[in-house]
Order: C-alpha cells, then sequence, then structure tokens
C-alpha cells in the first residue's frame, strides 16, 4: 500500500508521533509543528537534490539560483546543451556535472519514469533513481519524501537528521545506522514525519534559514 502525507493529515501525523515518543514531543512543544517540506516532482528537482549532495544546503542553493538566472527553468534539454564550463560557472563539480548529464540523459530517453513514479512503491522508485549515475539512496529518499510525500522514509545517510536524533536522544557518538534503525522502528510507518520533526530541531536549534 502507497502511503502518502499531506495538507489534511500532517499534524494528525506528528501528534500519533508526539503520543508514541517524549522526545518527538518535546521538540514539537519546544518549536511548533515542522513545516510540511514538500517539492514539485520531475527534472527540476532531482537536479536540486544531486546540488545538495554532501554539501550545504545555502552553497546548494547558491548554485542552484545561479543555474536558474543562466537557463531559466530548468529542462533536460537545456543541461544538455550546456558545457561543461558553462555548468562549472554554476557551480557544478566535475562529479555533478557528469551526475546533471545523465540524469538529463534518463529523463530524455525516457528510462526514468517519473510519471509513473505516484503509482510504484518506493521500493520501486529507489530501484530506477539509483539506476542514474549519481543518484544514491540518500537522493532517492529526499526525492521520496519531498516529492512524492511518502510517509515512511528516514534516510540515515542526512547528517542533519543523524545529529539531532542524537541531541535529542543522547546518543553516544559511535552508534551504528543499524542501532538507529531499530530506535527509529516504533515511527514506522510515519518515519518521514519523524524526520522532518527531527530536522525542524535541528534547524530551529541552530537558527538556520531554508529557502524553499
Amino acid at each position: 500500500m502507497i502511503q502518502t502525507f499531506s495538507i489534511d493529515n500532517f499534524q494528525t501525523y506528528c501528534d500519533l508521533l508526539s503520543k508514541k515518543d517524549k522526545h518527538l514531543k518535546a521538540i514539537i512543544k519546544e518549536y511548533g509543528y515542522p513545516p510540511m517540506w514538500t517539492r514539485k516532482q520531475g527534472f527540476e528537482t532531482l537536479i536540486l537534490n544531486i546540488l545538495e549532495q554532501q554539501v550545504s544546503l545555502a552553497a546548494a542553493f547558491a548554485a542552484y539560483k545561479k543555474l536558474k538566472e543562466r537557463i531559466g527553468t530548468v529542462t533536460p534539454a537545456k543541461i544538455l546543451a550546456m558545457s561543461n564550463e558553462e555548468l562549472r560557472e554554476c557551480y557544478f563539480t566535475r562529479q555533478k556535472q557528469v551526475y546533471a548529464k545523465e540524469l538529463a540523459t534518463a529523463f530524455v530517453s525516457k528510462q526514468l519514469q517519473w510519471k509513473k513514479f505516484s503509482e510504484m512503491t518506493d521500493e520501486d522508485v529507489r530501484a530506477q533513481l539509483i539506476s542514474i549515475k549519481g543518484i544514491g539512496h540518500w537522493t532517492a529518499d529526499v526525492y521520496l519524501m519531498h516529492s512524492l510525500q511518502r510517509t515512511d522514509l528516514f534516510p540515515l545517510g542526512d547528517i542533519a537528521l543523524v545529529n539531532s536524533l542524537k541531541e535529542r536522544k543522547q546518543l553516544p557518538a559511535h552508534i551504528t545506522k543499524e542501532e538507529m534503525l531499530v530506535i527509529a522502528e516504533p515511527w514506522r510507518p510515519y518515519r518521514t514525519i519523524a524526520a522532518m520533526i527531527l530536522w525542524h530541531a535541528y534547524i530551529k536549534k541552530r537558527n538556520i534559514k531554508i529557502e524553499q
């Protein structure tokens, strides 16, 4: 069964998690409900997801803004028409230049059936996405979370999420991913919403400004 969140049920799911977990409840009590972070589906969002890999959000948005200023709407055809030098001037690293072109090629060739994603399971969407060079599990997970609004993702490749979990649960620095997944297990099938609550705490604690 494909389960999604929306404006109609998001806070209800937050409340359900608050009843299950005192640390999540404390975050909502301190900072309020988290924003319902969503993004549109499609190529442009996946390019932004690639830019966000292993850099700060501010750095990723700076590159994205530069790209938009240069080409307007970000489409596969426009990316394929850009030279590596032009991409570099938009702050794409050498690796991300390759990833952007690979993604654009997958869209043009219809290797990526992204318009059918809403009908596909999380596992099948992930399998399609990670078949593209440059898209790993973290990128696939954040697309499933923010663009497809699936309820049960917990991307432990995300440093902010991991750090927030450690802070709130007072976990040891050396805790394994497997141990963190055990901690998150009671939050099924709403681990996406739990992740957003933890991100909310991380962002508010550090007064980070988020662009949408």
